[in-house]
């Protein structure tokens, strides 16, 4: 009788780690190219990236294929499929650790539902990160202006104009935004930890995180991370989802996944009825 073997690998996994490690090979090089003066990520060859139709090596040629287009020629989409995500909530911590989120402040929750009848019960996760509406109401009802939508569709919150009235927070249908209090997770404890207080880079800028200072009382959301655009990277969610479940791009372009899935049968998004036209796409 054969002694069974613990290192035995199928087709679906090496692909998985093949593209896995290479992504991450990457990111790694684009990170290190990103401080560089000589180069902008707009200016970078794409034949810097491995050649191959992988998701993400696809989506990333894309990223810095629209790069190169002045702003308001790009125009960010993101779709997700609900058939592949699996509830495991890897966005959501890449997320909170990307940006450095503190406790109450999430961008991408995951919405748990039971459907079905017993004993056909099934569950289903929904990923819901800001929708970043072409009509966002959180935007006309800013009374500072603090939030707007820039050129290339995302919307944006100029922390240091924000003055935390929230009534944003009960405008966004979605339920998208959330609220800086100020809170540590170690509060509490003997000594908060110096982690906690690093800066975060939301919107291309350093924010450390200091008492009364922003973005320490504003409102909060997802920017589609702005800063890793920016880098010539995807966002953190995308890059990070295990199940292939989160694509990105630019909805201008005709070539690029996002545009190829966006018209599928079974592509939809939340609330339409609302004509806030949200940038965010569901496959069910």
């Amino acid at each position: 009788m054969k002694k069974p073997t613990t290192l035995r690998k199928g087709k679906g996994r090496r692909t998985f780690l093949k593209a896995f490690f290479a992504s991450a090979a990457v990111s790694a090089g684009i990170f290190e190219q990103a401080g560089r003066t000589e180069a902008s990520p707009g200016e970078r060859s794409l034949s810097e990236l491995p050649s191959g139709d992988g998701s993400l090596l696809r989506m990333q040629r894309e990223l810095q294929r629209a790069m190169k287009k002045p702003i308001h020629e790009r125009r960010w989409v993101m779709v997700i499929d609900l058939r592949k995500c699996i509830g495991c909530s890897a966005c959501t911590i890449a997320c909170v650790s990307e940006n450095k989120l503190p406790p109450g402040v999430v961008y991408r929750p995951v919405i748990e539902e039971e459907i079905g009848t017993y004993p056909n019960v099934s569950r289903r996760f929904t990923p819901r990160p800001c929708m970043q509406c072409d009509n966002p109401p959180c935007v006309s009802i800013c009374p500072v202006k603090a939030t707007y939508k820039r050129p290339d569709g995302i919307v944006e919150i100029n922390y240091n104009q924000c003055i935390g009235c929230r009534y944003c927070l009960h405008a966004c249908p979605y339920g998208a935004r959330t609220y800086d209090f100020g809170e540590f997770y170690t509060l509490g404890t003997p000594e908060v930890q110096p982690y906690e207080k690093q800066p975060s880079f939301e919107y291309g800028r350093q924010w450390p995180r200091e008492e009364k200072k922003s973005p320490i009382g504003n409102a909060r959301k997802c920017s589609f991370c702005i800063h890793r655009l920016e880098a010539g990277m995807l966002p953190a969610c995308v890059a990070t989802c295990i199940g292939y479940a989160t694509f990105f791009g630019d909805a201008n372009d005709p070539e690029s996944r996002v545009s190829q899935l966006i018209v599928k049968p079974n592509a939809m998004r939340l609330k339409e009825e609302l004509g806030t036209k949200p940038k965010i796409y569901y496959l069910v």
